[in-house]
């Protein structure tokens, strides 16, 4: 929910990092909101926008749902009754209906949790759990932490998009290396998931800031000069 994930006794905590509080001062307040949704459904999303443009995975996504009439989202144990072709002519790969048939299993078999004993696991516990799911690595279940359970102190180290905030942020040539901005983010715990989020900002920032060209040195300035 907007707002839920940073209270001012984390930004408070968050501006001690001198690079973060320029970041907070020129991105405002933090927006982050969480999709509530159930862990099973939550992974498929994850899996159907995993490399696909996020208005074609909603239509595939679609599609997928289309399959089961009378449903919200897709019931596990009839995903796993459903054949592999009509899934794929949905649009999705074959290692992405493998993927959910996957998850569809685990599902049924309680080793992805409902919402209710996930809410009672720890992040640690929750990751070593879900990654043993074909498809569904670290930072998948980062991000499910953070957008789904609303996980307030998750710093996703691998993310290259929170690197990149980081490098643009606090000036640096190449982007810190996941262990050592892990060491870095120790310090802004218990809110390290704000931070992802002021660090993707900045990426975006980054990004949507235009380039300044090189300024030509004089020599090269007559050679290109007309007439010369």
């Amino acid at each position: 929910m907007a707002g839920a994930f940073a209270p001012p006794v984390a930004l408070r905590h968050l501006r001690r990092d001198s690079v973060l509080k320029a970041v907070i001062r020129k991105v405002g307040p933090c927006t982050l909101e969480v999709a509530v949704r159930d862990p099973y459904e939550a992974l498929v999303r994850a899996i159907t926008h995993q490399q696909v443009h996020g208005r074609a995975a909603e239509a595939i996504l679609g599609r997928f749902i289309a399959l089961y009439p009378g449903h919200d989202f897709p019931p596990p144990a009839q995903v796993l009754l459903t054949p592999v072709e009509a899934m794929r002519g949905c649009g999705l790969s074959g290692n992405k209906v493998a993927a959910i048939r996957d998850i569809a299993e685990k599902a049924v078999g309680g080793l992805v949790p409902t919402t209710e004993v996930a809410a009672r696991l720890s992040d640690e516990a929750l990751i070593e759990r879900l990654v043993a799911i074909r498809g569904v690595g670290r930072w998948t279940v980062e991000m499910f932490l953070i957008f789904t359970l609303g996980r307030p102190d998750v710093l996703p180290v691998d993310d290259f998009g929170v690197r990149e905030g980081w490098r643009v942020s606090a000036g640096l040539e190449a982007q810190p290396k996941p262990k050592d901005l892990a060491v870095i983010g120790e310090a802004w715990a218990p809110w390290r998931s704000v931070a992802a989020w002021y660090l993707w900002r900045a990426a975006d920032a980054a990004k949507l800031k235009p380039k300044v060209p090189k300024a030509a040195s004089p020599r090269s300035a007559r050679k290109s000069a007309p007439g010369t």
